[in-house]
C-alpha cells in the first residue's frame, strides 16, 4: 500500500485487479476520497483506492527503463553503483549494513536512508529538476 502523501500525477505504480498486480500511470489523486485515478498497460483508467495502490521497488531494471545509464566509471570505485541520466544521478550503496540511496543534481543532493521506489524517485526527481521523471 502507497501512502497518499507519496502519490502524485505522473508517478508510476502497481494497482491490484481482480487479483493480478498491473503496472501504471496515476492520471489524478482524490486525497478527499483517498483514490488515484491509474491507467494501465491495457490502456483503461480507472479509480483505485490506496489499499489497492503499491510500490514498485526501485533496481536496476527500473533505472534502466527509466532512461538511467550504469556509470561503470563511478561505479567501479567501491562506493556503490551509480545510475545517471543527464546531469542526474542516483548512487545505491551500503554504509553500516543499511541501504542507502544519494540523489545528486546539479549543486543540490538529498541521501535517502533505507530502499527507495519507483513513484519516490520521481517525486525526488521533480522536486529537484521541476521535470517529471517517465
Amino acid at each position: 500500500m502507497i501512502r497518499l502523501h507519496d502519490v502524485k500525477t505522473g508517478d508510476t505504480v502497481l494497482v491490484k485487479y481482480e487479483g493480478e498486480l498491473l503496472e501504471g500511470k496515476v492520471l489524478e489523486v482524490n486525497a478527499e476520497d483517498k483514490q488515484a485515478c491509474v491507467l494501465t498497460h491495457e490502456q483503461q483508467d480507472f479509480w483505485y483506492s490506496l489499499d489497492d495502490l503499491y510500490p514498485i521497488p526501485l533496481d536496476e531494471t527500473q533505472l534502466l527503463r527509466l532512461k538511467f545509464q550504469k556509470d561503470e566509471a563511478q561505479s567501479s570505485n567501491g562506493s556503490g553503483v551509480v545510475y545517471v541520466r543527464g546531469p542526474f544521478s542516483v548512487r545505491l550503496y551500503q554504509q553500516e549494513g543499511q541501504d542507502l540511496v544519494r540523489l545528486d543534481y546539479r549543486d543540490e543532493h538529498r541521501e535517502i536512508k533505507g530502499p527507495l521506489t519507483v513513484n519516490q524517485l520521481q517525486n525526488h526527481y521533480h522536486g529537484m529538476t521541476n521535470f517529471h521523471l517517465e
